[in-house]
């Protein structure tokens, strides 16, 4: 189990405690795996799809159609692919890394900004949809990275690229940078659901939101947005952002009585399998939330509080950040697990993980613990002149303490796990 997601196991997997933590992260990444979800939720006959308990009459229809974008897209292209064989007519999926296809087309494009490529291809899928008719099925792959991945037309990439940098600087939620997202594009917050009709659309959800709110992921281009213009500038106002053109999104809701969004996995799927290997190996485990949002002395505090009456305590969800350094390296994980090197108890060891493996650089996370004490005096590292300049990755990769597990192909957000 460890060598399929830890590349470098040997060299982080040095105590009982530290193989413990890495063995409960790699049951909640094969959780999340998206080729096992695909085939786990999906079934076919030659006449019937069932997705979960959605069923769904393929003689009804001429063609099927697949769209894809964020990052698990490509290898859930590979997957449908395996399962629904030569009933595939044509598709586009939109990703991190491209992987070989037989009749989907996949691409890779930039992430966390959106770009002119992301542009191009994002064009190509919106032609797609505008010539879907009534007598097609799409099938469209909806996961985590789409709202950068998935972006149209040009004036949404430029404005896109100004928001996501001011927004890092004020520490809003993922909702209201989203609700943003929404009024300058013409694909979010329902524009594709829209130009899909009047075909009937199947939306995969692989959801990256912390909590349950499926429509959020990729900023919803496959769900009804009650969000309006004026909400948009509410929140514009509310952390001193640029102006912005906006536009409203769909509302007649003729353009979504033919589409079925079916969330097939989250960060909760991730804790559960990650509490009962915890259990297996002889802790009582916890899961605190699955919708995290504190800073990180908060989100700590918090996990260790719950520890006092259990022996390990697992959370999921996205850290608050106010990133004001343009020097920054390395992701949420890596900064969470900067404040825990401030923190940690010598019985005690925290392990911080993005669960698509890039966390905003090529390492997934760290771990935490005496050991990682240890290797800090002896190294004589300044641990709170790294912390001002959110500067993670480079002050664990001075330690080895980095976590490399490379793309995952799969995205739920952030995991979480203390233990004593």
């Amino acid at each position: 189990m460890q060598s399929k997601w830890f590349k470098n196991y040997d060299q982080i997997a040095t105590s009982k405690q530290r193989q413990d933590l890495l063995a409960i992260a790699a049951a909640g990444l094969d959780a999340i795996d998206t080729e096992s979800v695909i085939k786990n939720y999906l079934k076919i006959t030659d006449y019937e799809l069932r997705i979960k308990n959605q069923t769904f009459d393929l003689k009804k229809f001429k063609n099927i159609k697949v769209i894809g974008f964020g990052k698990v897209s490509c290898a859930a292209a590979v997957a449908l692919e395996q399962a629904l064989k030569d009933k595939i007519s044509e598709g586009i999926a939109l990703g991190i890394e491209p992987i070989s296809c037989e009749v989907i087309q996949t691409y890779g494009g930039t992430h966390p900004q959106p770009s002119e490529h992301n542009v191009e291809i994002s064009g190509q899928i919106m032609e797609l949809a505008k010539n879907a008719t009534e007598n097609d099925l799409v099938i469209v792959v909806v996961s985590g990275g789409g709202s950068a991945l998935l972006c149209y037309p040009q004036n949404e990439c430029d404005q896109g690229q100004i928001l996501y940098h001011q927004f890092l600087k004020g520490g809003g939620t993922i909702e209201e940078l989203n609700t943003v997202r929404k009024h300058i594009s013409q694909l979010k917050g329902g524009g594709l659901a829209k130009l899909l009709y009047p075909a009937t659309v199947i939306g995969l959800i692989f959801s990256d939101i912390p909590g349950d709110d499926y429509s959020e992921v990729a900023s919803g281009p496959t769900f009804f947005d009650p969000t309006t213009v004026a909400d948009a500038e509410r929140i514009i106002k509310k952390y001193g952002l640029s102006r912005f053109q906006l536009n409203e999104t769909p509302k007649e809701q003729k353009y979504f009585e033919q589409v079925t969004n079916i969330p097939l996995v989250a960060n909760s799927d991730a804790l559960e399998a990650m509490a009962a290997q915890s259990k297996a190996l002889g802790y009582s485990p916890a899961i605190l939330s699955n919708e995290m949002y504190d800073e990180a002395p908060m989100l700590l505090t918090k996990m260790r509080a719950a520890l006092a009456k259990n022996s390990l305590v697992l959370a999921g969800g996205e850290p608050r950040m106010f990133v004001r350094d343009g020097s920054a390296s390395g992701g949420r994980n890596l900064y969470v697990s900067l404040r825990a090197a401030t923190q940690i108890r010598a019985d005690e060891c925290f392990l911080a993980l993005a669960s698509d493996g890039l966390d905003n650089s090529d390492a997934a996370g760290a771990i935490v613990d005496k050991q990682t004490l240890d290797k800090i005096k002896t190294a004589k590292l300044d641990v709170k002149g790294h912390l001002r300049h959110f500067d993670g990755y480079n002050f664990f990769k001075q330690l080895d303490e980095l976590i490399f597990t490379g793309p995952t192909q799969a995205n739920v957000s952030d995991l979480f796990i203390l233990l004593k």
